[in-house]
């Protein structure tokens, strides 16, 4: 499993995509760098309170969302994602490795063993 860095800002990404922003566009909201950002989104760098609140102020977010994969339901707005979710949580153990190494492989991180 990912450690804590890595999760936090891989969470931070996906919040980030979902708004539709780019990392200059949550750079500039969270009155950070552009490269903190990045660094943070990459797991090589994490961060203290205060960015996490201004981060999740950005993204509009409660904190604790950046810390955990459960999407409140008022937030799932997309028709595909729900799809995706539904019919991902009816996989078996050995299809959702399966599943995690086809994402591996769209997102470019194609790194599991």
């Amino acid at each position: 499993m990912a450690d804590l860095r890595e999760r936090f800002g891989a969470l931070v990404a996906v919040h980030r995509r979902r708004r539709g922003m780019t990392q200059e566009m949550l750079a500039k909201a969270a009155e950070l760098s552009i490269d903190m950002i990045g660094k943070i989104e990459n797991g090589a760098s994490g961060a203290r309170f205060p960015v996490i609140e201004r981060l999740a102020n950005a993204l509009s977010v409660d904190p604790a969302e950046l810390f955990t994969t459960a999407i409140p339901d008022a937030e799932i707005r997309s028709e595909i994602f729900v799809e995706a979710c539904i019919r991902i949580s009816k996989l078996s153990e050995d299809n959702l490795r399966k599943l995690l190494r086809v994402l591996d492989v769209l997102d470019g991180s194609d790194n599991r063993t």
